[in-house]
C-alpha cells in the first residue's frame, strides 16, 4: 500500500460549524463508529464552549466537558461531515456523556474508540490523572464504558479496567482502538501518552465488559497473562485507529508519530501483524499541531479513505481525505 496523496476536505467543528448551535467551540479528536443505527457515532474529547480563547485548549470556566456525543448520516463525504446532533442539555446545546469521578482524582476523561455490538455501543477511554508536558500525561486506568440507550447514559463498570500502578504507570492499555473480527472483539492498547508501543488484547463478545477475560498476543500465541503481551506495532504510537479495509483487502492502523510530527497509516493482513512500516498520510509541516487520525467506517471499500484530524492550535477538528493504491 501507498498513500498517493492527501488533502484536507473541511472543518467538522468551531466557529461557524458547531458554535452557536451546540456550545461547541473548541474541541478535539472525534471517534468515529458506525453505531448500528444509520448513524455515526463521533465522539469527542475536552469540548469548550463561549470563552475558549481561540487557540489551543481552553479554561475549564469555558462551559468546559469532559467529552461530547454527536452523530452523522452524511453518506458523500467528498463535500465534507456534517453534524445533524449532539446528545444534548436541557438547553439543546452539546452536553457531556460518560461522566468524571471527581472524587477519585479523574482530571478528564478522554475517549479513544468506539464500536457498536447488538445495540449496545461500547467506548475505551482514559481516565486522565494529570497533565505533563506536550505528548505526556498519567492516568489512572484504561476502561470501557458502554450505553444501551444511544449513547445518552454511560456506565463505567469497574471490572472494565485495566489499572496503572501508582509506582510506574506503565499498564499497555490506556488508549485503545477497536477492532471487530469474528467472534471477538480485539482491543489494540498503548502506555499513556503518545510514545509506546502498541500491544493487542481480544476477549469473545460476550466478555467485553471483563477486563479478566482478556487474552493477550505473545507473538506466537494467546494467554492471560498481560504482562507476556509483546509490541505488535513498533512505538511511537499516539490516537490509535484500526479497521478492515474492503477495497484494499487489509487492516488498516492510523495514528500519530508524535516526535516525527506526522500521522502515519500502516497495513496488515491479520490484526496480529506484521505490520507494514508506517507511511506518512499527514506531514506535521503541512499541519502543524496535528493529532489524531481516526478512519471514517463507512469509507473503506474505495481507493480514498476518509478520517478525522485534530490541530492543537485551531484546536478543531477536520476531515481528511487520502487516496490509497496497492503495492
Amino acid at each position: 500500500m501507498r498513500v498517493e496523496g492527501t488533502e484536507l476536505v473541511a472543518k467538522v467543528t468551531g466557529p461557524g460549524y458547531t458554535d452557536r448551535r451546540f456550545a461547541v467551540h473548541g474541541t478535539d479528536l472525534g471517534i468515529l463508529w458506525d453505531g448500528g443505527d444509520g448513524r455515526v457515532f463521533v465522539l469527542f474529547g475536552d469540548t469548550f464552549g463561549e470563552g475558549w480563547g481561540g487557540d489551543g485548549g481552553g479554561p475549564n470556566s469555558a462551559d468546559w466537558r469532559c467529552n461530547v456525543l454527536g452523530f452523522s448520516r452524511t453518506t458523500d463525504l467528498s463535500q465534507g461531515l456534517l453534524l445533524d446532533g449532539f446528545i444534548p442539555r436541557p438547553d439543546g446545546t452539546a452536553a457531556q456523556v460518560i461522566p468524571r469521578d471527581k472524587r477519585r482524582g479523574e482530571v478528564t476523561v478522554i475517549p479513544n474508540t468506539g464500536i457498536a455490538i447488538d445495540g449496545v455501543q461500547y467506548v475505551q477511554y482514559m481516565s486522565v490523572r494529570e497533565w505533563g508536558p506536550p505528548g505526556y500525561w498519567h492516568t489512572n486506568y484504561g476502561g470501557i464504558a458502554y450505553s444501551a440507550d444511544g449513547g445518552v447514559t454511560w456506565e463505567k463498570p469497574s471490572d472494565a479496567r485495566w489499572r496503572n500502578r501508582k509506582s510506574r504507570r506503565d499498564d499497555p492499555f490506556q488508549m485503545g482502538a477497536f477492532a471487530r473480527h469474528g467472534d471477538h472483539l480485539y482491543l489494540f492498547g498503548t502506555t499513556n501518552g503518545r510514545h509506546g508501543d502498541a500491544y493487542l488484547a481480544r476477549a469473545a463478545v460476550p466478555e467485553i465488559l471483563n477486563a479478566q477475560a482478556y487474552e493477550y498476543f505473545t507473538g506466537t500465541g494467546w494467554t492471560r497473562d498481560e504482562s507476556a503481551a509483546v509490541p505488535v506495532l513498533p512505538g511511537p504510537v499516539g490516537e490509535l485507529s484500526v479497521a478492515y479495509d474492503v477495497h484494499l483487502g487489509q487492516w488498516l492502523a492510523m495514528h500519530l508519530d508524535d516526535p516525527g510530527g506526522a500521522i502515519l497509516l500502516h497495513t496488515a493482513d491479520r490484526l496480529e501483524g506484521p505490520w507494514s512500516p508506517g507511511e506518512v498520510a499527514v506531514p506535521g509541516a503541512q499541519y502543524p499541531g496535528l493529532y489524531g487520525g481516526y478512519l471514517h467506517p463507512w469509507a473503506l471499500d474505495g481507493p480514498d479513505i476518509y478520517y478525522l484530524m485534530s490541530q492543537w492550535g485551531p484546536y478543531n477538528v477536520f476531515l481528511m481525505r487520502s487516496r490509497l493504491a496497492a503495492g
